[in-house]
């Protein structure tokens, strides 16, 4: 387990860091603004000023990204398991301002037609609304995640964006005349 050190830098937000197997030393802070710094040293004892430092400001989005690249290894991992069963398919559906869920009820699928798809959960900003009920209400912004087979979750989506479901189409097809019977 890696000790993580933390300190509250009054005005500025938090400094965490930690010393890497190799004797670097790497910290974050994490500013109020929502920005943060990545710093790293070469040396974990950097008081003698031949350490060399290295600091990167990213804005929140490159936070999180950099944040699910090095912690989402593990999340993936653990997904991945549930990815190669057969039939579920798991993904997330980003709510827009034209999509025609936004603002209104997530509602129950299978009185719209598709049983068997469940919204898991609602990400709204930071926070997780875990097996949202019916009246939950959808706002742009928030990202659902859907389970169900393939095909259910594709329909779900086209739902989600245009307030239709798709009913298949017949195998067989009508042969259309040129002409009037009898010509």
């Amino acid at each position: 387990m890696v000790d993580v050190r933390r300190v509250k830098l009054p005005g500025v937000g938090v400094l965490h860091t930690f010393v890497s197997g190799d004797g670097g030393k790497v910290g974050v802070i994490t500013h109020r603004s929502g920005q943060s710094d990545l710093i790293a040293f070469a040396d974990a004892d950097e008081t003698d000023g031949d350490s060399q430092k290295v600091s990167l400001r990213l804005d929140e989005d490159e936070a999180h990204t950099l944040a699910e690249l090095l912690g989402g290894t593990r999340i993936t991992e653990a997904l991945s398991g549930i990815d190669e069963i057969p039939g579920l398919s798991i993904d997330w559906f980003h709510v827009d301002y034209e999509d025609h869920i936004a603002g209104q009820i997530l509602g129950n699928m299978a009185s719209r037609g598709l049983p068997g798809v469940t919204v898991v959960a609602v990400v709204r900003s930071d926070a997780a609304n875990p097996a949202p009920a019916e009246d939950f209400k959808v706002f742009p912004g928030d990202t659902l995640v859907v389970a169900g087979s393939p095909e259910k979750v594709a329909k779900a989506f086209q739902f989600y964006r245009t307030g239709e479901v798709k009913a298949k189409t017949p195998t067989t097809a009508i042969p259309v005349q040129d002409s009037p019977p009898g010509e």
